[in-house]
């Protein structure tokens, strides 16, 4: 427990671009307020929704593919049955651009088959767990 602990205060404390799949329109939604908070103390999130233009006027994309800026962090806010579907467009970018280290199912969000997928890249794979609370829990005292 507590050697995942140590990674995700790393990943916290190192990782500042983050690409966020399923980043919602809607304020009442912790997919919109999660990232947002992010956004709120120091990380580049970038949305990712094919739904929308924008989101707290920043450009959204359809994919990460499309992402012309360095990605650290895969944030994932889509159902577990996505997540395999997500692993193969990380793969995809971990190999075209060399960028990707992390990807982080958000709480509840949680697929191994995917993740082993994704570790044997060299990904590091945080499942099951809300950076925002994990922030909270890690960060505030620094």
């Amino acid at each position: 427990m507590e050697r995942e602990e140590n990674l995700i205060k790393f990943i916290l404390e190192n990782y500042k671009n983050i690409a966020t799949i399923g980043f919602s329109k809607d304020p009442s939604k912790p997919s919109h307020y999660v990232p947002k908070f992010l956004m709120e103390h120091g990380y580049n999130v970038i949305p990712v929704n094919p739904t929308a233009k924008e989101i707290l006027g920043k450009k959204s994309y359809s994919s990460i593919l499309e992402i012309p800026d360095r990605i650290d962090v895969v944030e994932v806010f889509r159902p577990s049955s996505e997540v395999p579907k997500i692993v193969e467009e990380v793969i995809k970018r971990k190999r075209e651009k060399g960028d990707v280290k992390v990807l982080w199912l958000q709480e509840g969000i949680r697929n191994d088959d995917a993740a082993k997928l994704a570790e044997k890249e060299g990904i590091i794979v945080i499942q099951d767990r809300c950076m925002y609370k994990e922030y909270n829990k890690l960060m505030q005292n620094k």
